[in-house]
């Protein structure tokens, strides 16, 4: 519970940072997936395909599972918060582990911002797992899940 709120405080600082907005086209760092006890860590891209359109795409891995991720996501402004974004989007998720797979559907929403003194993209999000398993697993939400994300802005 201490990693999960030590996290979340990062996040707010993050984000009250005074900085002015600028657009990006690619993004790569680290993408940090947490909540209901389980950590997950590891590379994410982001490119901006449109305007306000983007995928992103994430290798995972933590508590003896890998898990690929690739998402479309919706960006807008916040109106009167030139620095800060939300986004919209979900995708799928494939979680690999030894014996097995299993496949999942990821909504997600959440907050990005760009520092203008530095060439970095910063999120939060909330994203949680709706499992599709098999007759005799059936299929779970799990609605606990949370990201946070510090890239570098290639361009």
């Amino acid at each position: 519970m201490k990693k999960i709120f030590s996290l979340l405080i990062i996040a707010v600082i993050f984000f009250t940072i005074n900085a002015g907005a600028q657009d990006y086209k690619t993004a790569v760092g680290l993408q940090i997936d947490f909540g209901d006890g389980s950590t997950l860590a590891g590379p994410a891209i982001k490119y901006f395909f449109q305007k306000n359109s983007a995928i992103e795409g994430e290798v995972l891995f933590g508590n003896h599972i890998t898990f690929l991720q690739a998402f479309y996501q919706y960006q807008q402004s916040l109106p009167n918060a030139k620095n800060l974004d939300w986004y919209l989007g979900g995708g799928p998720s494939l979680g690999l582990y030894s014996g097995g797979s299993s496949f999942y559907l990821r909504p997600m929403i959440g907050l990005d911002y760009k520092l203008s003194s530095a060439p970095l993209a910063l999120s939060f999000d909330w994203r949680p797992f709706l499992y599709l398993g098999s007759n005799s697993d059936g299929s779970r939400f799990t609605a606990a899940r949370f990201g946070i994300g510090v890239k570098y802005v290639l361009n």
